[in-house]
């Protein structure tokens, strides 16, 4: 396999490591002895607390723009990566690709949605005619049919449909995703790593080094949703099309963005990142929450010796952090003027309303995760289920089979009592 190095990734990784050494220093200073900042006790910058306030939120910005620039490198070398250790799966230039979210400005080509295909295919179209298995004859008859349970058509209505108040998607975002053939996925880990290398006199014997390696598989996991609507309900195109676009699809990715991080594995659930044995913790205790998951970080840098790229927090612990102050009434984070960096310790921050408040999480999800699908999102529609056909309803079904991948749990740790 080709390895590709990149220098400029080494060199922002470092100056991202001397930027937090900085930053560390100076709160250490203003904390002294106890757990109140006083930017008073800071000695190692000249000036006024104000100045050495925006000397931390200097510091904190060029972080942020540090990380998101090793974001780049490391999208960029991952790229080259792949494009090096594929097989001719790409040389005809074709294209695999599986997105959660929505459409985005990214330059592929469009394709036309699962809704879309759907209404535009002739299994529908057909089922609407006179001919097809399920033929639908327009014969004159007196029946009397209600749309109680579903939308009346009214030509005053704006046709603006508010959606239902629910947790959005924020997890699976963060995670690269691969596809598979397979029912399960298998990777080789190594288990054993003994380095004997050592300096040896002339005619002396070689040190034995030892390695060994060991299977793992994560299998493949569906996660299915059905919706019943009536014969009546399909005819209307346009509002069957908006519920297999967006909603149906939106309660698959919503389910699979909590078992992301809280799936307890046993089966037919996903392992989520919370109950993968030997990712790393750290007790807040006494320590200021920033102080907690800086220490995460480090541990995920020197026992899981990887580089955390995300910190995954509760919305409501995340406001806790947003709003530290100095002792003279400073905003840590920054002015309330201001929209404020989503980013911690040069991390990226995602608040997840399905993590369990009070518990962060810090990880290296570029490298040790990864979102394994086997079939995206498949829309079928049936009468067949139960007594519908006799009804007159339509039973419309989703699903997806996916595999979560935790390569390495120690680079990853939780921050409890947050």
């Amino acid at each position: 396999m080709s390895t590709v190095t990149f220098p400029a990734l080494k060199e922002t990784e470092d100056k991202i490591a001397a930027k937090r050494k900085e930053l560390g220093g100076i709160v250490a200073e203003a904390k002294g002895d106890g757990m109140e900042l006083d930017l008073k006790r800071v000695k190692s910058i000249k000036g006024t607390t104000h100045d050495i306030a925006a000397h931390m939120a200097a510091l904190n910005d060029e972080l942020t723009d540090l990380s998101k620039e090793r974001d780049t490198h490391l999208a960029t070398l991952k790229a080259a990566q792949k494009m090096l250790s594929s097989d001719d799966k790409y040389a005809d230039g074709a294209e695999s690709t599986y997105d959660l979210g929505p459409e985005s400005d990214s330059g592929r080509p469009h394709v036309k949605s699962v809704g879309q295909l759907f209404t535009e295919s002739d299994a529908y179209r057909l089922k609407k005619g006179p001919i097809g298995p399920e033929a639908n004859l327009p014969v004159n008859i007196k029946t009397l049919l209600t749309t109680t349970a579903g939308w009346d058509p009214e030509e005053t209505r704006t046709g603006r449909l508010v959606d239902f108040a629910t947790r959005p998607l924020q997890v699976a975002q963060v995670m690269p995703t691969n596809t598979t053939t397979q029912s399960a996925v298998q990777y080789m880990e190594e288990t054993t790593f003994t380095n004997a290398a050592a300096e040896t006199a002339e005619g002396g014997t070689y040190p034995e080094a030892a390695l060994a390696f060991t299977e793992q598989t994560v299998v493949v996991r569906k996660i299915p949703v059905f919706i019943p609507v009536t014969d009546e309900q399909l005819e209307d195109e346009p509002r069957i099309r908006g519920v297999i676009d967006n909603r149906l699809p939106f309660m698959i990715r919503q389910r699979l963005d909590s078992q992301l991080l809280v799936g307890n594995g046993t089966a037919p659930n996903l392992r989520g990142i919370l109950n993968v044995v030997g990712i790393q913790t750290v007790a807040k205790g006494t320590d200021p929450t920033p102080d907690a998951i800086y220490k995460a970080i480090v541990l995920v840098e020197t026992t899981g010796q990887a580089v955390a790229d995300t910190a995954v927090i509760n919305p409501l612990d995340w406001q806790d952090i947003r709003l530290l102050r100095t002792a003279d009434g400073i905003y840590i984070w920054g002015n309330p003027a201001d929209p404020g960096p989503e980013r911690i310790w040069g991390l990226r921050v995602v608040r997840a309303q399905a993590l369990t408040q009070n518990t962060g999480l810090v990880g290296d999800f570029g490298n040790y995760s990864e979102l394994v699908v086997r079939s995206g999102i498949d829309v079928q529609v049936s009468n067949s289920h139960s007594t519908f056909f006799v009804e007159g309803k339509q039973a419309i079904r989703a699903d997806m089979r996916v595999a979560a991948v935790w390569y390495r749990p120690t680079a990853f740790a939780t921050v409890t009592g947050i």
